[in-house]
C-alpha cells in the first residue's frame, strides 16, 4: 500500500519545483495540487521525518508542518503512523462496504 517511490508518483513531479516553495496565497494553489495527489501521504510522511523547513509537502506547509510537529513531539517515525492510519482507513472501509446489501 505504501509507495516507496512516491516522489516519480506526485503530481508536483510534473511541475516546476519553484511552485511549491512559495509564500501567501500562493502556497494555496501548491496545496490545491497536493488534494489530488495519490502520495500526498508518503510526501507528508517524508517531509515530517525529515524535519523539511520550506516549500509546501503532502499539502501542507512550512507552517502548519512545525505546529504539528509541536503538537506530537512524541511521534517518532510519522512514516510508521500515517502508514498505520492509511491502512487502517483502507480496512474499515473495506469493512463498510462488505455491510452495504448489494
Amino acid at each position: 500500500m505504501w509507495n516507496e517511490d512516491w516522489a516519480v508518483k506526485a503530481l508536483c513531479n510534473q511541475t516546476r519545483p519553484d511552485e511549491l516553495f512559495v509564500r501567501g496565497a500562493a502556497q494555496n494553489r501548491a496545496k490545491q495540487m497536493c488534494a489530488g495527489c495519490p502520495v500526498r501521504t508518503e510526501c507528508l510522511a517524508e517531509a515530517l521525518d525529515n524535519e523539511i523547513e520550506w516549500g509546501v509537502w503532502g499539502g501542507m506547509t512550512e507552517r502548519e508542518r512545525r505546529a504539528l510537529l509541536r503538537r506530537r513531539p512524541n511521534v517518532t517515525s510519522w512514516r510508521r503512523l500515517l502508514e498505520t492510519a492509511m491502512l487502517d482507513h483502507v480496512a474499515a472501509v473495506s469493512a463498510s462496504a462488505e455491510l452495504v446489501p448489494a
